[in-house]
């Protein structure tokens, strides 16, 4: 998932961590499991924590955490979800990345609004 929201490759992680993309493929599939040192090695080049590999796992005490993160990571495989999320990250200045956060937060907001008095809109067919 990380690797796709940055837009690389499996031949590009592979080569980075001095593998095959085919075991890159493994991995994610869950063929092969990732031991802890390259598990390290995937988390510093994707730039992300290695927490972030076990998101949505089941964990004592943290249901709310995990339904949490399960919305996170559903939505973020949306079509949708993956282009908002790759255009947001280009983003660099805080100021309009704060915007357009209240700018969703409103117009969330008011669709849950006009839901509440219409009830929820259906697609057109």
């Amino acid at each position: 998932m990380r690797r796709t929201l940055l837009g690389l490759s499996q031949t590009t992680l592979a080569d980075a961590l001095g593998i095959t993309f085919q075991q890159v493929q493994k991995y994610e599939k869950g063929t092969n499991r990732v031991g802890a040192s390259r598990l390290q090695a995937i988390a510093e080049f994707l730039q992300a924590p290695v927490s972030f590999f076990f998101e949505g796992q089941e964990a004592i005490g943290a249901d709310a955490e995990n339904l949490h993160g399960r919305e996170i990571t559903d939505f973020i495989s949306t079509a949708e979800g993956l282009s908002l999320n790759r255009s947001f990250v280009r983003i660099q200045d805080p100021d309009i990345r704060r915007k357009i956060v209240g700018l969703v937060k409103v117009l969330a907001s008011t669709e849950a609004d006009q839901d509440a008095i219409e009830g929820p809109a259906t697609a057109p067919t």
